[in-house]
């Protein structure tokens, strides 16, 4: 098997869903770096919030995937320097969609501080960090079917999409993190070799990257209904979890790397 590029949702995923701790991730992450195979998070978190991150996570020589793949940070970047124009032209479509309907979503931007940490369980810093948006807007979406299928026929209509993560519907102009992982990989693996694409997900916004890498990993996570069957895995191309979170994460990790490299790496 070609060497490795691993892309690994966060919230649910490679983070607690509850606790954002990835304590039982330490292991297979520690493996990965002794072993100098690229671990890249894409998730809908701003590149304040990443880069956060990447520094805990040991990480920082890797690009990352943001806000839904609506953005990538690149290593040293600095975070949220790259302006929030497309920010402001979501929140401007919202603006001008039908009243009734644009007031079934509440993002982001509507909610203080307080509120927002509320909302995500995080604390008040790491709340400041998860507003500095960029490309999107997060949110929850309420109503009837018929008023939520109204209101994303009105956002496709201006050119937005919206993509639903493991807690919140998150708006942007048409992109997704499959297509930014191709991206990624072009970059990082020269052109005379190739390489093996490893994705670990846990929610509907992760569904194209899993399919369109050679490995996926449906991380379990009790907090949402899980994944319908996807492509790939009935020929075994794509696998679940049984452990929910950071330790199911290390599970698929260490195993997909006791085939690559032998157990001894």
């Amino acid at each position: 098997m070609k060497r490795p590029i691993l892309f690994s949702d966060l919230d649910g995923t490679l983070l607690d869903h509850e606790t954002y701790s990835f304590e039982a991730a330490r292991p297979a992450l520690a493996r990965l770096k002794r072993a100098g195979i690229p671990l890249i998070l894409a998730s809908s978190k701003t590149a304040a919030e990443i880069a956060s991150l990447q520094a805990e996570l040991g990480l920082a020589d890797w690009p990352a995937i943001v806000e839904n793949g609506a953005g990538i940070v690149w290593p040293r970047e600095a975070a949220g320097g790259a302006g929030n124009d497309d920010h402001e032209a979501v929140l401007a479509a919202l603006g001008r969609i039908d009243p009734k309907l644009g007031a079934k979503f509440s993002g982001f931007s509507d909610w203080n501080l307080n509120e927002l940490a509320a909302r995500t369980g995080l604390s008040l810093e790491a709340a400041e960090r998860a507003r500095r948006r960029q490309f999107s807007e997060p949110g929850i979406l309420s109503g009837t079917p018929a008023e939520r299928e109204a209101f994303l026929a009105e956002l496709a209509a201006r050119g937005l999409t919206a993509t639903t993560g493991g807690r919140f519907l998150t708006i942007s102009k048409a992109c997704s993190k499959a297509g930014r992982m191709r991206e990624i990989a072009g970059r990082l693996v020269p052109k005379s070799e190739d390489a093996t694409i490893v994705c670990l997900g846990d929610a509907p916004n992760d569904i194209e990257m899993l399919e369109a890498a050679d490995i996926g990993v449906i991380v379990a996570n009790p907090a949402h209904d899980p994944l319908p069957e996807l492509t790939g895995e009935r020929e075994g191309r794509i696998s679940r979890t049984s452990r929910p979170g950071p330790a199911g994460w290390a599970d698929a990790v260490c195993n997909i790397l006791d085939k690559i490299l032998g157990k001894t790496a």
